[in-house]
């Protein structure tokens, strides 16, 4: 377990001052090197609830908990790793600790093994990819061969590895493209999907080219980067969003949706519609694993799967160029505001 903060980078959280406040903290250092971490945008939601659920101090949000290094020293229980062991993990959500420092201390149950031909700035850049679209596709969509996908902003970092476990599996895969670029991207995957969907240029031809796709019988499964709840002006990022309707239409009967979007809200037809399909709709929230030590199985095997798939180049993230440690405060304020997705830092 982690007893003590160590140095890293934190999120000054208080519920009264919305502002950004990231800094540095150069205290005690633990037991395990760790030399890459990654983080992305911080939901203060989640981490708000979160703490009162696990009864954590909520003052200090840890920034970068997904971290890859090697093991410095072991404790006598431990029976997993020995010392020089090149290790990759998601700290818990209850961790005092970040992992933007040089040695963290870290139950092995949040570790697994990182093969040796896997660098430690691809796996921490995509471990919690790989981890939601696991959880999406495996335990929530219960994805098999023969059934039809569609991803939503398949270029982006978590819907390309959805677009990669689905066809390594002989799921027929469609997604949407954002831009032009995007667009090019998806075209020259390989293996490659069965249609790009432009959703960019203003008219969106979603419905009928999944039922042309599907022969008008709709998607097994479906997952969203998001959710458009009502047709009003927005930014350019969230009109690109499609509509919850959409996506209830463009399901087949005993579809599955997979939604990260904690506020959505359905009407009374939406449910009607999803009832007559027999429908269902789940929230993807990868802490789940960590909330419950009856998971520590499932999420280690998960874990460990992810990043086998990884060396073996059936999930080929796209490269993350690792930035040094001093400008890691500057990164995490770009991150959350949007302007960049995410960071990898190399200590």
């Amino acid at each position: 377990m982690l007893h003590i903060i160590a140095s890293g980078l934190f999120l000054n959280f208080n519920s009264n001052n919305t502002g950004l406040q990231f800094f540095r903290n150069d205290l005690l250092q633990t037991l395990n090197v760790l030399n890459v971490t990654y983080f992305n945008k911080i939901n203060w939601k989640i981490n708000d609830k979160s703490a009162g659920l696990l009864m954590f101090s909520r003052d200090l949000i840890p920034v970068g908990r997904e971290v890859a290094g090697v093991v410095l020293q072991v404790g006598s229980k431990v029976s997993f790793f020995q010392p020089e062991d090149e290790v990759v993990g998601i700290l818990p959500l209850d961790s005092p600790s970040s992992g933007l420092c040089d040695t963290i201390d870290i139950d092995e149950h949040y570790l697994v093994q990182k093969p040796e031909k896997l660098s430690s700035v691809c796996v921490a850049g995509a471990l919690r990819d790989g981890l939601c679209a696991y959880t999406a596709l495996h335990t929530q969509a219960h994805m098999a061969a023969g059934h039809t996908l569609l991803v939503m902003d398949g270029a982006s970092s978590f819907g390309l590895m959805c677009i990669q476990l689905a066809c390594y599996h002989g799921v027929k895969v469609l997604t949407t493209s954002h831009s032009p670029q995007k667009h090019t991207f998806l075209e020259q995957l390989r293996p490659s999907v069965a249609r790009v969907i432009p959703v960019y240029n203003g008219s969106s031809d979603l419905l009928p080219v999944v039922l042309e796709e599907t022969g008008s019988l709709g998607v097994d499964i479906v997952i969203d980067s998001g959710v458009c709840l009502q047709e009003e002006e927005g930014p350019d990022d969230v009109k690109l969003l499609p509509h919850k309707h959409d996506i209830i239409s463009v399901l087949g009967v005993g579809g599955h949706w997979i939604t990260s979007h904690q506020d959505l809200q359905l009407d009374p037809p939406d449910c009607r519609l999803l009832h007559l399909k027999s429908a269902s709709v789940s929230f993807l929230n990868p802490e789940v694993w960590t909330a419950s030590s009856a998971q520590q199985g499932r999420y280690l095997h998960i874990l460990k799967d992810i990043v086998e798939k990884m060396s073996a180049g059936v999930l080929r993230p796209q490269p993350e160029e690792a930035i040094p440690l001093y400008e890691a405060t500057v990164a995490m304020e770009t991150v959350q505001r949007h302007q960049k997705k995410k960071a990898v830092i190399q200590l």
